[in-house]
């Protein structure tokens, strides 16, 4: 899978150490910043890697913040984006399996080191369930491209 990342000052070290596990599990991964613990503006990196998920340039992102709900809510003003903010690894499975979620976000101040590989372990490895969830998020695309005009 072509994995996109990214994250702010809050989530360098989570995304330091998670780097290495998803190469480990055969991922092709891009690492779009940032690069330390100075403060920077989380939306800077979050745009970046929602709007190439949205282009399918990479089949997935994860963007990782203090609380995630940043990260979220930058990534979802993106058309073609479906950002999921997960706390456990039940949210993790149903933000694929259910509402076909493209982008991972995650609050590295509310959870561990092992949360966040079992979450991301297995957002990347739930498929989308199709079926009746199928219909919904073809609901969800609608409503988007409503609001931009778009038909």
């Amino acid at each position: 899978m072509k994995i996109a990342i990214a994250c702010d000052h809050r989530g360098f070290e989570a995304k330091r150490r998670l780097l290495p596990i998803l190469k480990k599990l055969g991922h092709e991964v891009q690492d779009l910043g940032c690069d330390g613990t100075a403060s920077v503006d989380y939306p800077d990196f979050a745009v970046p890697v929602a709007a190439q998920v949205a282009v399918e340039i990479f089949d997935v992102g994860i963007l990782l913040d203090g609380s995630g709900i940043g990260m979220s809510v930058v990534a979802n003003k993106v058309m073609g984006v479906r950002a999921a903010l997960v706390h456990d690894e039940v949210t993790a499975r149903r933000a694929r399996e259910h509402n076909h979620c493209n982008v991972l976000c995650l609050g590295t101040d509310l959870l561990s080191e092992d949360q966040i590989r079992k979450i991301v372990e297995i957002f990347l490895d739930t498929p989308f369930g199709n079926g009746r969830h199928a219909r919904r998020v073809e609901k969800v695309t609608k409503v988007e491209k409503e609001q931009r005009g778009m038909k």
